[in-house]
């Protein structure tokens, strides 16, 4: 999906990403994506799914939607929560340093992005006001937020990465807007139900911040699947002093280091663009760190 990305020394590179979507360009991954393009339309009608009934924690979506109130505080910062132990903290994802994108196409896009969430949060403020209208997609996504607000840590983020797993059918740029490469902010992405991967990242990454998920703590995340010889966006959240990756082709939370088949590329926050200094495959990331796990994407 990143169509071209641009690194430090300005060379650009034409990299296809999220190209194996459900809309017939290409097979899926794995099998779950599957299961979220079936359900994903149920969720949009306001129905809950076979899975959803089966986590009887998670708060109905009709009564987040009917607090407008408590939606607003979902999306305020909750007290402080314990998303990281200081004594075994990994500064960034893999295990690798990153030196700053200073220009390139990559910072210009997501500067675009971060400019048009910042428009869209004062919609979702809005939404609080018990005045305003506010849009489905809106409501909609805030009510995630909310579901991630009510819980902490893995629990938070495992809400939020599923609710907006199960909200977007998985669709290629190009099918739905007719140009190789666009990045969707949340509200966008919710209006359409709709979605590549960045799309996907893109949500959670704003979603994770709104339930209260420290900056420092939450990167979306560009890695070169070695095998498909494309691009792929993710996000990592650290957690207990260890990076997750949520990723839209899946429920399940998975370490950084128990990936495999990719190279890291880039990580993107709010303080801009970082480029992983002389990334290695992550498979062998893996040989050097004992006790690690295989990943297998499936594909």
């Amino acid at each position: 999906m990143l169509g071209r990305v641009a690194a430090c020394a300005a060379v650009l590179f034409v990299w296809p990403i999220c190209t194996r979507t459900s809309d017939g360009d290409g097979a899926l991954p794995l099998a779950e994506i599957v299961m979220v393009a079936n359900q994903a339309q149920t969720i949009a009608d306001g129905r809950h799914d076979a899975e959803a009934e089966k986590q009887p924690q998670l708060p109905q979506e009709s009564a987040a939607l009917a607090a407008p109130g408590a939606l607003v505080r979902a999306a305020e910062p909750s007290a402080p929560i314990a998303f990281h132990n200081a004594s075994a903290v990994e500064t960034e994802p893999f295990g690798l340093d990153a030196e700053p994108v200073m220009d390139g196409e990559i910072l210009a896009k997501w500067d675009g992005v971060e400019s048009q969430i910042e428009e869209e949060n004062q919609v979702l403020a809005r939404c609080g006001d018990g005045n305003s209208w506010c849009p489905w997609a809106a409501r909609r996504f805030l009510s995630i937020v909310n579901d991630g607000q009510a819980r902490n840590g893995r629990a938070r983020v495992g809400v939020i990465n599923r609710g907006i797993n199960l909200s977007i059918v998985p669709t290629t740029d190009l099918v739905q807007w007719g140009v190789a490469d666009h990045w969707s902010t949340p509200l966008e992405t919710f209006t359409t139900q709709r979605g590549d991967c960045e799309d996907y990242a893109i949500a959670k990454y704003v979603a994770l911040r709104a339930a209260g998920v420290p900056q420092q703590d939450v990167r979306l995340i560009v890695v070169r699947e070695d095998a498909e010889r494309e691009n792929h966006a993710v996000v990592a959240v650290r957690l207990a002093g260890e990076w997750l990756i949520l990723d839209n082709r899946w429920l399940a939370l998975v370490r950084d280091r128990e990936m495999s088949r990719a190279t890291p590329l880039y990580e993107l926050d709010g303080n801009g663009v970082r480029r992983f200094v002389d990334p290695a495959p992550l498979a062998k990331l893996q040989q050097a760190r004992s006790g690690s796990a295989e990943w297998r994407s499936g594909s």
